[in-house]
């Protein structure tokens, strides 16, 4: 188990594959098995960092998909740059507060596996979850999307399994919850968008954030 890693990062196959420059995390508890990845992974185009929050890795590399989804949400929608950054950024503000309750490390989701993905997924004409969310935002249905195929969109079933787990810790995940609705048909996109900008006005950052 000492041995076992978890690499996650910015990783469009298809970029890799034709030795685009790119870059990743290669996460252990045991920092010896972080490095041993890290040597024989990385290339000349292939970079890798290391890192020992396990578990931070793995929840920013899952979660990234769901926010993935509610900016692909605003593409189908029609909006700008300005509402999809919006998203983003306090998308992954959600995501780090349910992280650092659940013992991760706040930074590592400013990091490769978190932002990085994130920002690769949600701009990228390639992502499953960008592409889900902007059909979403068209106004079709998780049925529909999910019957016109074969792709596995990891962030639906990763929102229902993140909205568990922000109930389960008591962490306000507002995206969180409106991808859901969304998804299950309880709420249109854009009835979603006028009830996020309409929530309490509150301070962009916690003063026990970090």
């Amino acid at each position: 188990e000492d041995a076992i890693a978890v690499l996650s990062g910015p990783n469009h196959a298809e970029e890799v594959g034709r030795d685009i420059p790119s870059a990743s995390v290669a996460a252990a508890y045991n920092l010896r098995a972080a490095r041993f990845w890290q040597e024989l992974l990385s290339t000349d185009s292939f970079r890798i960092y290391t890192n020992q929050d396990v578990l931070g890795v793995e929840l920013a590399g899952a979660l990234k998909n769901v926010v993935a989804i509610a900016a692909g949400i605003c593409d189908g929608i029609g909006y700008g740059d300005n509402t999809k950054a919006a998203v983003i950024t306090r998308g992954i503000a959600e995501i780090t507060r349910l992280g650092k309750v659940m013992g991760a490390h706040p930074m590592t989701f400013a990091g490769l596996s978190g932002l990085g993905d994130l920002f690769a997924t949600a701009g990228s004409q390639h992502s499953r979850n960008r592409w889900a969310g902007e059909q979403l935002g068209k106004g079709r249905s998780y049925d529909e999307i999910c019957g016109s195929t074969r792709m596995v969109v990891e962030g639906f079933n990763t929102a229902a399994a993140a909205l568990n787990l922000a109930q389960t810790h008591a962490v306000e995940m507002p995206l969180t919850e409106k991808v859901n609705e969304i998804m299950e048909g309880r709420c249109s996109p854009s009835a979603a968008v006028v009830s996020l900008m309409r929530r309490e006005l509150v301070r962009e950052i916690e003063p026990d954030f970090l």
